[in-house]
């Protein structure tokens, strides 16, 4: 068995990659507090003194709070819708097994391997014939169908954690279906339901391809806020940069919080 690097080398190692992921982001926070000639000066100015002026262009210009509001209710909403068919869904497949149910998980997974581009013609298609284009509705139901093979997922190994003798105890005192699921089961894996909700709601916060292809201006999310400033003219760096800034900040600061019960439902089933 080889022996293991120094620790000095393994700090180093874990540093600097911890520091290469989080440079964009300061170079993001950065840019997000200069003027438009400082963002795009060559070579880049290090040393600045900030202005809010940015981020004043753009609340100016656009409603952020609109497209803010419109995230959170997308993100909420699919991530509830999703929670209500992923969880009886999850439940049926963990203990009422049958020699397809491997099949059918295997076949919901690989749906999230087709490029989101290949369902964007019949997708569009079926908004538009049934005028919800530019709705929130068409969003939630788009983000939803495109998390729940994932809550499936990580409900079904939330699942299949419950002690089986904890059920048969359950069974053999006369309970049914119901109360086992309603008294045990739920109470038992209700930190891996919410860990499904939360990276769900992440998920559909960041989603940008459905937001930009579905909506314009009435149902937008923060993605199309920040697709605002790219235009034919040009990048606006230093308002892109604010606009980006504002947009996943909620995002980052509900992911702090949270990164506990995240890293516990990425986990699931991982260690028997």
């Amino acid at each position: 068995m080889k022996p293991m690097p120094f620790p000095i080398v393994r700090t180093v190692a874990a540093w600097s990659a911890a520091l290469l992921l989080f440079f964009p982001l300061l170079w993001l926070g950065l840019t997000a507090f200069k003027t438009e000639m400082q963002a795009i000066a060559v070579p880049p100015e290090l040393f600045f003194t900030p202005t809010l002026d940015t981020f004043a262009e753009v609340n100016d210009r656009s409603d952020y709070a609109l497209y803010a509001r419109n995230s959170l209710i997308t993100s909420v909403a699919s991530t509830v819708l999703g929670l209500l068919i992923a969880v009886p869904a999850a439940y049926a497949m963990a203990f009422f097994r049958t020699p397809r149910t491997r099949d059918i998980l295997m076949w919901m997974l690989s749906t999230k391997m087709m490029p989101a581009v290949g369902a964007l013609v019949p997708v569009y298609v079926m908004a538009q014939t049934t005028g919800m284009l530019d709705s929130l509705w068409s969003l939630i139901i788009v983000f939803t169908l495109s998390n729940l093979p994932i809550m499936v997922w990580m409900l079904y190994s939330a699942f299949r954690e419950v002690p089986n003798d904890i059920l048969e105890a359950v069974r053999l005192d006369g309970a049914t279906v119901r109360t086992e699921f309603t008294h045990v089961v739920l109470p038992l894996t209700r930190g891996g339901i919410a860990s499904t909700g939360l990276l769900c709601l992440v998920l559909a916060w960041n989603e940008a391809f459905w937001s930009l292809n579905l909506t314009s201006a009435g149902a937008g999310t923060l993605a199309a806020l920040i697709a605002s400033y790219a235009s034919p003219e040009g990048l606006f760096w230093a308002k892109l940069s604010a606009a980006s800034l504002l947009a996943i900040a909620p995002i980052i600061v509900f992911g702090w919080f949270s990164q506990k019960q995240l890293v516990q439902g990425l986990t699931f089933g991982a260690v028997k």
